[in-house]
């Protein structure tokens, strides 16, 4: 079975500046997957170039083993790559229920063709008001995004998301600026995706991390340095060296 998602010898260079060197990953079909590292490791520039807002040096990305390298982002996502991003990107204005809905549209194609707005189609507003709930929004669904505490708009970031139907999710930081206490909340609604989708975490919370995932990938100036599961990784003397500390022994 091919990969999910799967890069081979990815590379990004500025000038003199090499910021990815030789990536192999390998994101399993309905993994949960964590891809942790210092500042500066070169985890953005990674996820950028998976999702085409970024061309490689050099290298090759496969998308379910077609090679989608040169393709654009908007065509990723039509193939069904997801992605949220470290600062919510959310219509702040619009209710919650609009968010998703417009998302919706937008992969069905409704959206170019509305003159309404798209909750108002009944398919779509179904659709949307299910995602709602499986994430734990329906009682926001009549709020404006913006009303929302930080953590449900992570998690409404996520919904929106969900409604491109993607096969692979990359999630770059979901619980940044989320308060301490709302942490929890972020991982209890992750841990309820679908098995179908694979899951790429991005994140600095390592108790999230460690929580969520059942293989993680360290990345370091560039390079991955080591890859396993959690166990090993936080038993790696390197990784402890470079990132986690000892409190992670």
């Amino acid at each position: 079975m091919p990969a999910a998602l799967q890069t081979e010898k990815l590379c990004k260079s500025f000038g003199a500046l090499t910021v990815a060197d030789n990536i192999d990953f390998r994101l399993e079909p309905g993994a949960r997957h964590a891809l942790i590292g210092p500042n500066g490791a070169g985890k953005t520039t990674f996820v950028n170039m998976l999702t085409g807002v970024l061309a490689p040096t050099s290298g090759k990305i496969l998308l379910d083993g077609e090679e989608i390298t040169r393709t654009n982002q908007a065509a990723r996502v039509r193939r069904g790559l997801g992605r949220t991003f470290q600062i919510t990107t959310l219509f702040r204005n619009l209710p919650v229920l609009d968010n998703v809905a417009l998302s919706i549209a937008e992969r069905t194609g409704v959206a170019r063709r509305m003159w309404r707005s798209a909750s108002s189609h009944k398919d779509i507003i179904e659709e949307a008001g299910n995602l709602l709930a499986a994430l734990g929004l329906a009682d926001e669904a009549a709020a404006a995004a913006q009303d929302l505490p930080y953590g449900k708009q992570r998690l409404l970031e996520i919904a929106v998301t969900l409604g491109l139907k993607p096969r692979v999710l990359l999630l770059d930081e979901p619980a940044a600026g989320v308060p301490s206490h709302d942490s929890g909340l972020v991982l209890r609604q992750l841990e309820k995706l679908s098995s179908d989708i694979a899951v790429l975490i991005i994140e600095h919370d390592m108790d999230l991390v460690f929580r969520f995932a059942s293989r993680i990938t360290v990345l370091v100036q560039g390079q991955v340095l080591v890859e396993g599961t959690p166990a090993e990784i936080a038993a790696d003397r390197r990784v402890r060296d470079v990132y986690l500390g000892e409190g992670h022994g």
